[in-house]
C-alpha cells in the first residue's frame, strides 16, 4: 500500500499539503453549523491527471475524497471528513477555449464565474448563470451544486448550460461525458447526472458550457411594499400577468438595514420590503414590459414603484441585493435556507416563515429569487447562545417541512450537502432514494467520493 510519502513523490512539488496551519484553511465551506473534521491532507492539483493520481491512491488506501472549489458553498458539501483527502480545484483556472461560432466555452473547474463572464463579454457572448457569489465562486463548484442566481428566472440554472464535463470517476478513470454539439441523445445523460451531484459521483476537472449572445441593457423596476406577504402577492401577480422578467428579487427590511449599516446606501429609509424586477426584452416591447411590470407592482399593493432610467442607480439596487447575505453575516452567524416553492405558494410560504420566526423566537431575515419561488430565509443566532441556536435549528426544520407541505423542494440551488439530508429523505419517495443509492454504488463502488453527503446513510 502506498504511503502519503509515496503519493507526494508521484506529484509535482508543492501539490500535496501536510502543514496543519495551511490545511486549516480548507476545513469547511460557508455553511453555518455544518459539521467538519480534520483531513489527512490537502491536494491542490493543476491538471486532471494529478487529480486522477490522487483518487487512485485514495482507492488503494480506502481514503475518502472531498472535492472543493472556492469554498463559497452554503450546505456543507465541501466540508472535510475525518482523515479524508481534500482536493482543492481553485488552482485549475485556465479558460481553454471560447468558440463564438459554436457559442461554447471550455474551462477548468477553478475558473471564477465572473472571470468567465468577462472573457465571454469581450467576444460579444454571455454566460448566464450568476449566483450571488459569482465574483468568487468557481465554475466547478457551480456545476457541482447546480447553482442558480438572479437571472435564472428567465434563463435557467447551471444545468441548462453544461454541455459536457471531464470527470475523474470513483474507479479512478478519467472520462469525458456529454458533447459539444447543440443536440445529442446518445446514451444516458451522464454529464447531466454530474451536475448537482456535489462531488459524490465524480470529480469535475473540465467543463464545456453553452453561451448566449450578449444582452442589451436591462430596464429596472423597483417597488416598496409594507410586508413580505404583500410583496409575495406581487410576485404571484407578475407571473399571472404573463411577463417573464430577467430577474425578480426580494429583499426585506432587516437585510436593507444591514446593508445600510455596512455600505450606507440609504435603502432602508422608506422600504419595509424591496422588490426588484428587470426586463431585458429589446426595443419598444421591452419598454412596454417594464411599464407593465411597474403597474403590476402598484396594483398588487406597492406603496411606491418606479421604472428606473438611471443605470448606475439600478445597478446599485442589485448590488445591495448581492450584499444582503454578507451584510447579515456581519451581525452574527447565519443559517441559510434554500427552499423553492411553486409561484402561487410564495405569499403563503413567506407568511409561514413569519409565523415560524415568531413561534421559535428566532430572527429570520428574507432575501429571495422570488420570481421562481426560490426563497432564502436567513436565520440568525449568536454563537454563545445555545438555546437560541437550538431554536434556530428547529425553525430551519419547520421551514423545510412547510415548503414540502406546499409542494416545494428542500433546495433550489445550494445543494443538499450535510444540512439538507434529513429534508431530502422527507422529500423523496423510498423507491426514489433506492435509485439514488444504486447510482452511487455504481459510480462510486469504493464509496470514497464525498461519502456521507447528499444521500442520507441507510
Amino acid at each position: 500500500m502506498m504511503s502519503l510519502a509515496d503519493l507526494e513523490k508521484s506529484l509535482p512539488p508543492g501539490r500535496l499539503i501536510l502543514d496543519p496551519d495551511v490545511i486549516a484553511k480548507y476545513l469547511h465551506d460557508e455553511a453555518e453549523w455544518a459539521p467538519f473534521e480534520r483531513p489527512l491532507a490537502v491536494l491542490r492539483p493543476r491538471t486532471a491527471e494529478e487529480v486522477q493520481i490522487a483518487v487512485r491512491w485514495c482507492i488503494d488506501t480506502g481514503t475518502a475524497v472531498v472535492a472543493r472549489g472556492a469554498g463559497t458553498g452554503l450546505s456543507g458539501g465541501a466540508n472535510a471528513l475525518r482523515d479524508c483527502m481534500v482536493i482543492v480545484l481553485d488552482g485549475m483556472t485556465t479558460i481553454r477555449e471560447i468558440d463564438p461560432l459554436e457559442r461554447l466555452a471550455v474551462v477548468e473547474p477553478g475558473v471564477v464565474n465572473d472571470d468567465l463572464r468577462r472573457a465571454c463579454e469581450e467576444l460579444g457572448l454571455w454566460y448566464p448563470p450568476d449566483p450571488a457569489s459569482s465574483p468568487w465562486s468557481t465554475i466547478g463548484g457551480n456545476v457541482a451544486t447546480n447553482a442558480g442566481g438572479v437571472c435564472c428566472l428567465k434563463y435557467g440554472v447551471t444545468r441548462d448550460y453544461v454541455l459536457g464535463v471531464q470527470v475523474v470517476t470513483g474507479t479512478g478513470d478519467l472520462v469525458r461525458l456529454g458533447r459539444r454539439t447543440a443536440k445529442g441523445v446518445a446514451g444516458y445523460d451522464l454529464a447531466g447526472l454530474m451536475v448537482g451531484s456535489e462531488g459524490t459521483l465524480g470529480i469535475i476537472t473540465e467543463v464545456t458550457v453553452r453561451l448566449r449572445p450578449s444582452r442589451l441593457p436591462e430596464r429596472t423596476v423597483a417597488g416598496y411594499f409594507d410586508s413580505i406577504v404583500t410583496a409575495g402577492r406581487a410576485v404571484e401577480a407578475v407571473a399571472a400577468s404573463g411577463i417573464t422578467p430577467s430577474a425578480l428579487e426580494l429583499v426585506d427590511k432587516q437585510c436593507l438595514l444591514a446593508v445600510d449599516a455596512w455600505k450606507n446606501m440609504g435603502l432602508s429609509v422608506d422600504a419595509d420590503v424591496l422588490l426588484l424586477g428587470r426586463v431585458d426584452t429589446p426595443g419598444a416591447i421591452g419598454d412596454d414590459e417594464a411599464h407593465r411590470l411597474q403597474r403590476v407592482f402598484e396594483e398588487a399593493g406597492a406603496n411606491w414603484a418606479v421604472h428606473s432610467t438611471d443605470q448606475t442607480e439600478a445597478d446599485a439596487l442589485f448590488a445591495a441585493r448581492r450584499l444582503a447575505y454578507p451584510a447579515m453575516e456581519r451581525l452574527g452567524p447565519v443559517l441559510t435556507e434554500d427552499i423553492c416553492v411553486p409561484i402561487r405558494a410564495v405569499p403563503q410560504m413567506l407568511a409561514r416563515i413569519e409565523r415560524i420566526a415568531a413561534h421559535r423566537e428566532t430572527t429570520i431575515a428574507n432575501i429571495a429569487h422570488a420570481g421562481d419561488g426560490n426563497l432564502h430565509p436567513l436565520l440568525i443566532a449568536p454563537h454563545d447562545d445555545n438555546a437560541a441556536r437550538a431554536r434556530a435549528q428547529a425553525a430551519f426544520t419547520d421551514i423545510i417541512d412547510a415548503a414540502l407541505e406546499l409542494g416545494g423542494t428542500v433546495t433550489g440551488e445550494h445543494g443538499v450537502g450535510l444540512l439538507k439530508m434529513d429534508g431530502l429523505a422527507k422529500e423523496l419517495d423510498p423507491a426514489v432514494l433506492d435509485m439514488h443509492y444504486s447510482v452511487k454504488r455504481a459510480l462510486d463502488p469504493h464509496n470514497i467520493l464525498n461519502p456521507g453527503k447528499v444521500v442520507p446513510a441507510r
